[in-house]
């Protein structure tokens, strides 16, 4: 027997916590933080209702004003831009500019999912059960959950009446949904579990 055998394994809680770390570093480049990146996948995956500071800061955990501070920051660099809504001039909406959506091109997360693709999973079931571990924790430090709208118990699939403006509709809002919108994460989101 090796001496590698004889070693105590590592608890899983903290090789998790190991490897967030190590995401964290490599996160560490073209000039931006983790938390700029986060945010800048954040707007990019995200529908019109959740595009604003204070949506961002409930999905990165934050308060208000780190949030803010994100913003200002990826603002000043040329990634985000803010727009107000024709709707109310209060509101402001967050979007990506093509420079934004260029460095995202170069994520460095794409380093993390090419290790990933050297191991041998069961993506669907990995992804599956690690989800449950994250919601699990979400729900621990009383975290919002963020879901894809068409899996909302609000979702309103082909009701909305128009083409134009979109096949779906927000039960929560009473607003058309497009088929992009449709498949975007939801400051709104509930689970039919919620319910």
């Amino acid at each position: 027997m090796s001496s590698c055998e004889d070693r105590a394994e590592i608890p899983l809680s903290e090789l998790i916590s190991r490897l967030g770390r190590a995401v964290q570093c490599v996160q560490f480049t073209h000039g931006l933080n983790p938390a700029q990146w986060e945010a800048l996948r954040y707007i990019a995956r995200a529908n019109r209702y959740s595009r604003t500071p204070s949506a961002l800061a409930e999905y990165l955990g934050t308060t208000k004003g780190t949030a803010s501070q994100t913003v200002k920051a990826l603002e000043a660099k040329g990634y985000l831009e803010r727009r107000q809504t024709a709707a109310d001039r209060r509101v402001s909406r967050l979007e990506l500019t093509d420079a934004g959506s260029k460095l995202l091109a170069l994520d460095p997360l794409r380093r993390v999912e090419a290790s990933l693709a050297h191991l041998e999973l069961d993506v669907q079931d990995t992804l599956q059960q690690i989800t449950d571990l994250f919601t699990g924790m979400q729900s621990a430090c009383g975290m919002q959950a963020f879901g894809v709208c068409q899996c909302c118990a609000r979702f309103e699939e082909g009701l909305s009446g128009s083409a134009t403006e979109g096949p779906h509709r927000c039960g929560l809002t009473g607003e058309a949904l497009s088929e992009a919108d449709s498949a975007r994460i939801c400051v709104n989101f509930e689970s039919e579990q919620s319910r």
